[in-house]
């Protein structure tokens, strides 16, 4: 009896991020991961079967041709939608072009789009020079979702949100915003980069589509550019038929170096936890910062639904500085450091620092009243020595 119920207990994250994604099969035995296969062009042993696979591949995944994919872009697309609780899962060469092409799967001229105050910066751009030009409303509401019903519109198709938002990682309720847009008839689409799948589900919490930048934690060594997008079934063929009428595809070596990463994705993530709680705890008494802003924090305004829907933090912390503090004091700080390293993106083993442009990533936010707000990726170093280096910064303030 004691084995019998054990074979039927659900597997746990660990042993799921360590056995999804090993699909591909050959004669003989089989290696620890999966090959690395590339192609484009696909043979078959006769026409018969050339005819059967073309005729099966719009509603199949069959390796057909490079642009649909090879066994190896399809184990990637298998782990993902392991974690993510998906249907399926599309790979895109990064993540804004994960994002853009969800907004093209299922927008059209004359919708209307509700994005979060705290989208990843780009996709403003994005809504600019694309969605806008190309007929297709956009307005922005608050990260929180408060005034979320107060900007709903007639011909709103699609809730564009990200939890835990960019740079200063504001909680909303996703649960409460997708029954109320699904009541209404709209999609909700969740950038889920922060919680990677593991730390935060949004299909699970209702979002219809999840995307993902796999270039920062699924990857987890900077040295990959991928996006990915996972979605329910009920929603999956306008992005799948997209994808096809475009033929867009991911690269197998990049998705094989993703694998690869994932293994150790539940390890490198309490890892940054622990270190990232460390160093905010040591920000949170420092006399030249005024807040601290991760939603793990008892202080954070979202910390009630970050215990509530999320699993765990991430080496992603900000920190706030006194208004009028000059921006060559904010240089000073960040040019006084030795072991963040200067640069964008985060989600890779190395601890980053960068200054956010708050006013500048928000529009429905008045952030012109506040201070600097610098952002750190803790990394996997020694949180002393990590400590110690932003002490030096700090004194040249």
């Amino acid at each position: 009896m004691a084995n019998e119920a054990g074979s039927k207990r659900a597997a746990g994250l660990q042993t799921r991020l360590v056995q999804a994604g090993k699909n591909t099969q050959a004669p003989g035995g089989q290696a620890v991961n999966p090959p690395l296969v590339r192609a484009s062009t696909v043979l078959f042993k006769d026409t018969a079967e050339q005819r059967e696979m073309r005729a099966r591949r719009g509603s199949e995944r069959i390796f057909t041709y490079g642009a649909r994919g090879t066994p190896t872009t399809f184990a990637l697309e298998d782990a993902v939608s392991e974690l993510e609780g998906a249907y399926r899962t599309r790979l895109f060469p990064s993540g804004l072009a994960a994002i853009g092409f969800t907004l093209l799967a299922y927008l059209k001229p004359g919708d209307h789009v509700l994005m979060s105050d705290s989208v990843y910066e780009p996709v403003r751009a994005l809504a600019e020079t694309f969605l806008q030009p190309y007929g297709i409303r956009v307005t922005f509401f608050a990260a929180d979702g408060s005034d979320l019903e107060q900007r709903w519109e007639e011909g709103t198709r699609m809730v564009y949100a990200e939890c835990p938002g960019s740079l200063v990682y504001e909680m909303c309720d996703l649960p409460a915003i997708a029954r109320f847009a699904h009541a209404r008839g709209a999609l909700v689409a969740a950038d889920n980069t922060w919680g990677c799948g593991v730390l935060y589900r949004p299909l699970a919490l209702g979002a219809d589509i999840s995307v993902t930048a796999a270039t920062k934690y699924l990857s987890g060594h900077s040295d990959v550019m991928m996006g990915t997008v996972s979605t329910t079934e009920a929603v999956w063929q306008p992005l799948q038929q997209r994808c096809e009428a475009f033929g867009m595809t991911a690269s197998p070596d990049d998705a094989w170096l993703v694998l690869r990463g994932m293994r150790s994705l539940a390890a490198r993530l309490r890892m940054h936890e622990q270190h990232a709680l460390q160093v905010a705890q040591w920000l949170g008494e420092r006399q030249e910062v005024r807040t601290v802003f991760c939603p793990a924090l008892p202080s954070d305004p979202g910390h009630a639904l970050w215990k509530r829907d999320c699993t765990g933090t991430n080496g992603l912390l900000s920190f706030e500085l006194p208004p009028g503090t000059a921006s060559a004091s904010v240089d000073r700080l960040i040019d006084g450091l030795s072991l963040f390293g200067l640069g964008a993106s985060w989600g890779g083993y190395e601890s980053l620092v960068t200054a956010a442009n708050m006013q500048r990533a928000r529009s429905v936010t008045d952030w012109g009243a506040r201070g600097p707000v610098v952002r750190l990726h803790v990394g996997l170093e020694d949180p002393a020595d990590l400590i110690a280096d932003l002490g030096r910064g700090m004194a040249l303030l």
